[in-house]
This record gives C-alpha cells, structure tokens and sequence, in this order.
C-alpha cells in the first residue's frame, strides 16, 4: 500500500514554488507569528479595543500563503491567498465558520502597501490593507464603502507586530 502524506504535510510547504517565488514575495514576508492590538469600530465610531495573534505559512506546495487570525471573541478565521499570474493578483479568500462569515477579494501592491478588494453581501466595496510595513510590523484597516468607493468607514484597525523579532 503506498505511503500517503498526513494533512500537514501535503498542505504546508517549506517555501515559495521556484517558479513564482519572485511574486509570492508580496505576501511571504508575512511568514511566521505576529500578535496585534485591535480596534473595531462600530457604526458611531466607537472602538472596542482587544489583543490578538497571526499565524502565516506556505501551502499547497508554495503555491500560497495560508494565515490564521484570532481574536478572542470576536473571530477565529483562516485567509488563503493565491497568485494568480494571468491576473497579476492574488486571490484572496477569507473564512470565518465562528460568525459564518465568508468573502472573497483581490489583492495587488499598492505602492508600498498591500490592497486587497472585494464587495460585501450587500453589494458595498470592501477594501481590506496592509499598510505601515516593515519586516516587523503593520498596520491592517477594514474599510467599507457604499457609495461607489468616494467615501470609506473604518471598520477594524490591527496593530501587528512580529513574536520573536
């Protein structure tokens, strides 16, 4: 009988696929644990502040970048992101089963920061970023438009920083 891999192996991968590691770069410095301070804001403004953690690898033989966020109480999700060479962009696909929440974006280079864009389930622009990066730290922001991307509400505000740097 042939020896299969466990799930842990056939879904991580040490690296970048050879033959996209140069785009894969947009998101691989990501790799690894970060903690970050959060704000999310309600519809008057107001924050809840709270402390959570990021976990980010290589997947599916380099070909993707899998990530799992966790906020105590508010959400336990996991992104993966895609390269996708005909686009020149990269899929991104979040899922959340805690709040049964699920959405789809696309992510480019945005100068030096990382924008990714989709629509809600009512048809509004999201824009999730990544923005203030360094090796060691960023900024993700949450924003929400419903006026054909003139005006955008801030939804979420995590301050990461890299464990162990």
């Amino acid at each position: 009988m042939p020896a299969f891999p466990s799930l842990q192996a056939a879904l991580f991968a040490d690296g970048p696929a050879p033959d996209r590691a140069e785009k894969m770069a947009l998101y691989g410095w990501l790799i690894g644990d970060w903690e970050m301070d959060t704000r999310l804001f309600a519809e008057d403004g107001s924050a809840t502040p709270g402390r959570g953690e990021i976990h980010f690898g290589w997947a599916l033989q380099g070909r993707a970048i899998q990530d799992v966020w966790i906020l105590p109480g508010a959400f336990f999700g996991t992104t993966l992101r895609i390269y996708d060479a005909g686009l020149d962009a990269w899929h991104i696909l979040w899922h959340d089963p805690l709040k049964q929440y699920y959405t789809r974006q696309l992510g480019r280079a945005e100068g030096r920061d990382i924008v990714q864009l989709g629509s809600d389930e009512s048809g509004a622009t999201s824009r999730w970023s990544f923005r203030e990066i360094t090796l060691d730290a960023f900024v993700w922001r949450a924003e929400l438009s419903s006026d054909g991307e003139r005006d955008w509400r801030l939804l979420a505000e995590f301050r990461a920083r890299r464990i162990g740097s």
